[in-house]
Formats: structure tokens, C-alpha cells, sequence
């Protein structure tokens, strides 16, 4: 062992560790923790120790707080003072969605990141959605929240499609910010936006849809696998997409809207959606 630690050039001790799981009480704290975020993304650590207090009778300080929503990926929305200006590694792009008609299928494009709590441990969901149509045209699922997660939803939409949108919209997120990211959509010819700082409404379409999901899918059938939460999610986006009727829609799938050939679910004299103007 000694000998074989040497030509690797890896420490004795690290060869004989064991990574501790993560207690079944934390596990118990994100999951409250993400179910709060859904109700409200507002919530700092100091409101966040009161409710679960008077809640559900946890007593948990607000470190543990900070380093569980740091764990999960997530951050209250809040005013933040404008104390550094980021560096040409991880430039950001104005939000171009502002005022702007949104009248087609692939004028814009939109994705996120949402944290997935399971009994055993966690995952990260990414997804790629046509902001006019509403449909999800790709989607990607992760033990770890990094640019690759973002990268493989994108491609299993151009793959999917065979479309490219003309704008995409993401936040300031260091995956959507990173060289790999930004180069993959400077390739394609896209146009670049960012929401503001804070500003979840800047994507609110993608925020539903995570609202969505989780109490559908993820919370209630809590999968203990990453392998099952998968095929729990493709049967449910499938569904989404088009099965169930959407009312923004004029009652029409996602799918029908994005391209009519594609859904089974044509409902008669359904009315148009309406043109989606974001102020």
C-alpha cells in the first residue's frame, strides 16, 4: 500500500477514507429548506429559523442555515450593493427581454437550474424551455450543478429540435456565465440575455415550471435514485408537453403550440395564445 501510494503520488491517509453521508437531518432540513424557497425566495436565514422553529419544532442556527442553501445552490432575493465588477472570464449580458414581443416559437429560449432533494442525497435539474410555447425542448439531470449539466440540456434541445433559437435568456449563474457556456452559444449565432441581479421574474416562465414539477413529480413520489428520478421526469415532461392542457395557452400542449404535427391533443376552435410581452 505504501509503495503503491508513492508511484501515485496520493497521501496514505486519503487511500484508506471513507466520505461521510450526508445525516439524515440535513437531508430533512434542504428538503424543507426547497419546499420554503417554492413559497417563497425571499426568506433570508434569520426568517428561515423562525418558521421552521414554528413550524415543524426544528432548532437549527443559522450557519447551518447558510451552509445548507450554499449546499443546495440556492440564495434569498434580496437588494445587494454593487461592490465588484466581474472579470472578462465570466462577462455578463444585458437582459434583452424587456419590452420586447415575444410572437413566435424559438425568438427565445430560456433555461435554469433547480436543486432536487431525494432520501439518499440530492441532484441538480437543468432545463431548456421556448419561451413562447412553453414547451420544454430539452432537459438534464446531475449529482453536481456545473457547466456540463447546462451544456448536455442544450444539446438534447438542438438535438431534439434542430432549431436554434435567436435569443436565450438564463441568469447570472456561474454555469451561464462560464467560457464553455458562453462559446457554445456565440458559435450558434445566439443572442446572449441575462436577467438582472435578483430579478427571478426576469424568468418567470422557468420558475413555474420548477413549481411545478417538484409538487407533481419530484415531492411527491420522492425517487431514491438518480436513475429513477429520470425516468420519473421524462414520463412527466412528456406529459406536460403533450397531454396536459395549458390555459395561458388558449387550453392547447406546449408541443401543439411549438409545432401542431407533434401533439395528439388538438383541441377544436381553441383560441390563439396571446402575444407575450415581457415589461
Amino acid at each position: 500500500m505504501t509503495r503503491q501510494c508513492e508511484l501515485l503520488s496520493v497521501a496514505r491517509s486519503s487511500a484508506d477514507y471513507e466520505p461521510v453521508a450526508e445525516s439524515e437531518e440535513n437531508l430533512h432540513i434542504k428538503r424543507l429548506l426547497d419546499e420554503l424557497y417554492m413559497i417563497d425566495p425571499c426568506l433570508g436565514t434569520r426568517r428561515l429559523k423562525t418558521i421552521l422553529k414554528r413550524e415543524y419544532g426544528l432548532v437549527v442556527n443559522r450557519k447551518r442555515l447558510q451552509r445548507l442553501r450554499r449546499e443546495m445552490g440556492i440564495e434569498a432575493i434580496y437588494c445587494k450593493p454593487r461592490t465588484s465588477i466581474p472579470d472578462d472570464g465570466h462577462r455578463k449580458y444585458p437582459y434583452l427581454l424587456r419590452n420586447l414581443a415575444v410572437v413566435r416559437p424559438d425568438q427565445v429560449w430560456c433555461t435554469d437550474i433547480t436543486y432536487v432533494p431525494m432520501p439518499g442525497g440530492h441532484a441538480y435539474l437543468c432545463a431548456v424551455m421556448d419561451w413562447y410555447s412553453r414547451k420544454v425542448l430539452g432537459w438534464a439531470v446531475s449529482n453536481t450543478m456545473e457547466a456540463g449539466l447546462c451544456l448536455e440540456a442544450l444539446e438534447n434541445a438542438l438535438t431534439a429540435t434542430g432549431r436554434v433559437p435567436e435569443i436565450f435568456n438564463t441568469d447570472q449563474g456561474c454555469q451561464f456565465t462560464s467560457a464553455e457556456w458562453i462559446g457554445r452559444l456565440l458559435d450558434l449565432g445566439i443572442q446572449i440575455s441575462m436577467d438582472g441581479k435578483g430579478r427571478w421574474m426576469d424568468n418567470v416562465f422557468i420558475e413555474r415550471l420548477w413549481r411545478s414539477v417538484k409538487y407533481e413529480e419530484i415531492y411527491l413520489f420522492e425517487h431514491p435514485t438518480v436513475i429513477e428520478l429520470w425516468v420519473g421526469l421524462e414520463k412527466w415532461f412528456e406529459r406536460y408537453n403533450t397531454w396536459r392542457p395549458h390555459e395561458a395557452l388558449g387550453n392547447q400542449t406546449p408541443a401543439l403550440i411549438y409545432t401542431p404535427q407533434e401533439s395528439s391533443c388538438v383541441l377544436e376552435d381553441a383560441p390563439v395564445p396571446k402575444t407575450r410581452k415581457i415589461a
